[in-house]
C-alpha cells in the first residue's frame, strides 16, 4: 500500500532553525503537508544510530516525536555508509567526507561502512521498518567507459568482490526482516539493469538485495524507466520522485 507524500530530510537538514533539530524538522515537514520523513541515518541532528540499534525504547521515543509532529518515519537511509562498503583505493580522499577522520583507507572505510549499515538495519527493525535505502558503493565506476579496453574478466571479478562484501550484510538484513533497497545511480557499480543483474547473480539472488526506484537518474541516462518497473517490480521496495 503506497503512502505519502514523504520527504527525504538529507536534502534539507541544516544548522539553521527549524531544520537543525529532528523534532522541529518533522513539524516543518508536516506543515508542508508531508506525512512521512525518510531519515538520513548519518546525521546526528536526526538520530543517534548506535543508540537506535541498541535501544528499542529510544526508537519508540523517535516514533513518538514524529507522531507528535504529525508525520511518521518511512525509512532510515544509509546512502553514505553504503557507499563506504565499496570504495576504490584511488578515491578514498573523495569519500573521506563520509567517514570520521581516522577512517581514511579503503579497508577502514569498508569496515566502518559495513558496521554502520548493520547498525541501521537493526535500528530499522526496532522502528518496525521494512526497507533501508542505500548505495552499493563503487569499485569499478572508473571503468564504465571502456577506454582503454578493460582486461578480460575484470568486470566479473569486480561484481564478485562487491557481492562478497554485501552478502553478509544481506544475511544480517534477513535476520532483521529488512530489505536493502539500492538506489541505482550513476557513480555506483549498480547503475542500471545490467549491472544490478550481474550483482544479483554473484549475490545468489539474495531476497534482501532489493531496489530503490528513482526515475530521474534513468531519464538522464536515457534508459527506459517504465520498462525498469516491468522488469524489477518485485524487487522495488522504495522510491524517490
Amino acid at each position: 500500500m503506497m503512502k505519502g507524500p514523504g520527504i527525504f530530510l538529507a536534502q534539507f537538514m541544516s544548522d539553521q532553525a527549524p531544520l537543525n533539530r529532528f523534532d522541529t524538522a518533522c513539524r516543518w515537514a508536516a506543515d508542508l503537508d508531508y506525512t512521512g520523513v525518510q531519515v538520513p541515518s548519518w546525521d546526528a541532528r536526526c538520530i543517534d544510530l548506535k543508540k537506535a540499534a541498541s535501544s528499542k525504547a529510544y526508537c519508540d521515543d523517535l516514533r513518538a516525536t514524529c507522531a507528535d509532529a504529525g508525520v511518521e518515519i518511512s525509512e532510515l537511509s544509509t546512502h553514505l555508509q553504503g557507499q563506504l562498503v565499496a570504495v576504490h583505493p584511488a578515491y578514498t580522499s573523495m569519500f573521506q567526507v563520509f567517514a570520521p577522520p581516522e577512517v581514511n583507507t579503503a579497508d577502514a572505510m569498508n569496515r566502518y561502512g559495513t558496521e554502520q549499515v548493520k547498525l541501521c538495519l537493526k535500528a530499522s527493525q526496532h522502528l518496525g521498518l521494512k526497507a533501508m535505502p542505500t548505495f552499493s558503493g563503487a569499485l569499478m565506476w572508473h571503468t564504465v567507459y571502456p577506454w582503454p579496453q578493460r582486461p578480460a574478466g575484470l568486470v566479473e571479478e569486480g561484481f564478485k568482490e562487491l557481492a562478497r562484501r554485501w552478502k553478509p550484510i544481506f544475511d544480517y538484513a534477513e535476520d532483521c526482516g529488512v530489505d536493502c533497497a539500492f538506489e541505482v545511480h550513476p557513480g555506483e557499480d549498480l547503475h542500471d539493469g545490467a549491472s544490478y543483474e550481474a550483482f544479483l547473480d554473484h549475490a545468489e539472488e539474495h531476497p534482501r538485495a532489493c531496489l530503490l526506484y528513482d526515475p530521474s537518474h534513468f531519464v538522464l541516462q536515457q534508459l527506459d524507466y517504465l520498462a525498469y518497473i516491468e522488469l524489477y517490480h518485485e524487487r522495488i521496495k522504495c522510491f524517490h520522485v
